[in-house]
């Protein structure tokens, strides 16, 4: 469990009601920008320190979808689709950013492929 005073874990997640994420990032798409998915798993001092709750709230501020979650060896795995600026721009983040209170050792990035479409309409904290 996350403990942050209310105020931060509001900025952290914005409240953008899920339905029109997927709708507005669908809109917002032109034939000219190409879809990106990708999955990640980040390596490090990643768990215990909100890493899942600001990876959700970057996602949401970046508008890509997919999902993250802890894992049983310590780390956090996921995937990331949305347009490719937006999702090279997550990856950046998954790879120097982190919550405050991360320290990333390495992400490795793998499947990384362009889609037609995509699978998820927002993006979710799995457990």
């Amino acid at each position: 469990m996350c403990l942050l005073p209310l105020s931060a874990a509001a900025v952290a997640a914005p409240r953008t009601p899920l339905r029109l994420l997927g709708r507005r990032l669908a809109a917002a798409m032109t034939a000219a920008e190409s879809l990106k998915s990708v999955d990640y798993e980040v390596f490090g001092n990643v768990q215990g320190v909100c890493f899942r709750m600001y990876t959700e709230g970057e996602a949401k501020k970046l508008g890509v979808v997919g999902w993250v979650k802890n894992t049983s060896k310590g780390t956090v795995t996921g995937q990331v689709q949305g347009p490719e600026e937006r999702v090279n721009s997550m990856k950046s983040w998954l790879s120097k950013v982190g919550s405050p209170s991360s320290r990333i050792d390495r992400t490795n990035f793998s499947n990384e492929k362009a889609i037609s479409k995509l699978d998820y309409t927002n993006f979710s904290i799995r457990y």
